[in-house]
C-alpha cells in the first residue's frame, strides 16, 4: 500500500492545493489526513493563504480517497460541509501486514498508544517524527501548512512500510525510515 500522510493544514488553501497536487501525480492509495483541516484554531495565528473554502472545495475533489481524523479544531459543522467523515476520533488501517493506528494526538499520544499496533499516526504538535519504539512506529507528518521548532511544512510518504518525512514545497526527504521486511 501506499498512502500520503498530512496533518493539520488549517484551513490553508495554498498549502491544500499543493498536497492535492503530489496526491495527484503520485500513484498512492489513500491520503490520510490526521485532522485540523478547516480552522486555525485559538492557539494559532493565520496560515499563509488561509481560505477554508477554498480547502473544503479542495479536498471534497479526493472525498472517494480520504481517510480522516478528529483533530482538536474539528468541530460538528465541519463534518456538515465536508463530504467525507471527519469526527472519529481514531482509525485502523491495515496494510503490508501491519496496523497502523490513526489518530489527530490530543486525546491518544503516542505516550498512550494502544496495545497491538505496528504504527501509530499522529499530527498535533505541528513537528515531524519518525522513529521506531519498543515496535511500534511513531509517525508525525508534521504540519503542512504551519510548521513548529524550524522545520518547514512537511507531509509524509508510506509506501509499503517504508517512511519519508518531506518538505512540501520539494526536496530531499527531512526524515526516512525503512521497515527492512
Amino acid at each position: 500500500m501506499r498512502f500520503l500522510i498530512a496533518s493539520d493544514i488549517h484551513g490553508a488553501a495554498e498549502s491544500a492545493g499543493k498536497l492535492r497536487s503530489i496526491f495527484l501525480s503520485g500513484d498512492f492509495d489513500r491520503l490520510l489526513l490526521l485532522g485540523d483541516l478547516l480552522y486555525h484554531g485559538p492557539r494559532n495565528d493565520l496560515p499563509p493563504s488561509y481560505a477554508p473554502k477554498e480547502v473544503i472545495s479542495i479536498l471534497s475533489g479526493m472525498k472517494d480517497r480520504i481517510l480522516s481524523v478528529r483533530g482538536n479544531c474539528e468541530a460538528e459543522v465541519d463534518q456538515m460541509v465536508l463530504p467525507f467523515p471527519v469526527l472519529s476520533e481514531s482509525a485502523l488501517v491495515f496494510a503490508d501486514g501491519m496496523t497502523l493506528y490513526l489518530t489527530h494526538g490530543h486525546v491518544r499520544t503516542p505516550d498512550d498508544h494502544p496495545e497491538g499496533i505496528d504504527a501509530f499516526l499522529s499530527g498535533h504538535t505541528h513537528i515531524p517524527v519518525l522513529e521506531e519504539k519498543d515496535g511500534v512506529l511513531f509517525i508525525n507528518p508534521g504540519s503542512v501548512s504551519i510548521p513548529k521548532g524550524g522545520y518547514p511544512p512537511s507531509y509524509a510518504i508510506w509506501d509499503r512500510g517504508n517512511v519519508d518525512v518531506l518538505p512540501l514545497d520539494g526536496g530531499k526527504p527531512i526524515l526516512s525510515f525503512s521497515l527492512g521486511r
